[in-house]
């Protein structure tokens, strides 16, 4: 007698190759239409799924999870971040969960350095000017930005992202700092020529640019508040790729609005979708819609890993990429 299929419901439209391929080895439920599902709908998916696969825009917290039913023991998350499922509460209902790690280092480190390069550059005020049809020709003194190479990169948080952001800072010329919980092995180190910084202040009031590629934490939470965006040099810019909630927004705006701040280049945001609205129309600052990841390859590669960690648990084995409360 062949073996009953899983049960697995997806919150979101995935690649075609992707869905394609969950129909064939599972009982798939796709998304259609490609919009974000209300909490009733997750907590329903929840009551009937053996496997959920979430995108980062669905919440799962404590409440859903307790509406789960008992034929549900994965959640396979389609990324890399997690912070937006209670996995704590998850284990303690027997339920797994598995993420994304490492698929999208370099998409996500692409964009940092088109984030940096942009902000340094005055990129978008240029093509602003351009499409408006309004400039009346070169100039010296017009659209002065700042010079790439020789400017200090601080990067917080040295993980996959930050070691390929590492990379392409020093091919631009940058010195590459970082600071992070556990100091890089020599080896690693040396080869992106990265300074170990054990004072995130001591570090934040020396760098010409900082990037945020550290995860969303307790611990993390407004890691980059007003006392420690204060320390930044009046020119410095700031970039996140990583999580909106690193940083205290409020203090950022006010920080840019003063001058205290040079400018920033965010794609990720405090309040997800919610932009401050102190960030809008600031010449300063340039703002994308959570696109760090977004390449076909990327996406493609994402949900392989996703049907790799649910066949693996099918299988009756423990999903190569299981999450354990406590270990991002």
């Amino acid at each position: 007698m062949p073996k009953e299929r899983l049960l697995v419901v997806v919150t979101r439209r995935l690649p075609e190759a992707v869905e394609t391929r969950m129909t064939e080895l599972f009982d798939a439920r796709l998304r259609d239409p490609d919009t974000r599902m209300t909490r009733e709908e997750l907590a329903a998916a929840l009551r009937e799924a053996d496997v959920l696969v979430p995108c980062v825009g669905d919440t799962i917290d404590a409440g859903l999870l307790a509406q789960a039913g008992p034929r549900l023991r994965l959640i396979a998350n389609y990324g890399a971040g997690v912070d937006h499922i209670d996995v704590a509460t998850a284990r303690s209902r027997g339920i797994l969960v598995s993420n994304t790690p490492g698929v999208l280092s370099d998409d996500t480190a692409d964009m940092a350095m088109a984030l940096m390069l942009a902000v340094l550059r005055r990129i978008p005020e240029g093509l602003a000017e351009m499409t408006a049809g309004t400039w009346e020709g070169w100039s010296p003194m017009a659209h002065l930005g700042r010079r790439v190479g020789g400017r200090r990169l601080g990067i917080l948080g040295m993980g996959r992202v930050g070691l390929a952001l590492a990379r392409r800072a020093r091919a631009f010329g940058m010195q590459v700092h970082y600071h992070n919980r556990r100091r890089l092995r020599p080896e690693i180190e040396a080869e992106v020529e990265a300074t170990w910084w054990e004072s995130l202040d001591q570090m934040l009031a020396r760098m010409d640019v900082v990037s945020v590629n550290c995860p969303h934490t307790p611990s993390t939470f407004h890691l980059l508040n007003a006392r420690r965006l204060k320390l930044l040099k009046p020119h410095a810019v700031v970039v996140n790729t990583s999580r909106g909630e690193v940083i205290d927004e409020n203090a950022l705006v006010r920080g840019l609005k003063s001058g205290e701040i040079g400018g920033a280049g965010l794609d990720v945001y405090e309040h997800g979708r919610e932009v401050n609205p102190g960030l809008r129309g600031l010449p300063n600052v340039v703002l994308l819609p959570h696109m760090g990841s977004a390449t076909v390859e990327g996406r493609i590669e994402m949900g392989e890993r996703v049907i790799v960690n649910i066949k693996t648990f099918a299988d009756g084995h423990r999903p190569p990429d299981q999450v354990v409360p406590g270990m991002l």
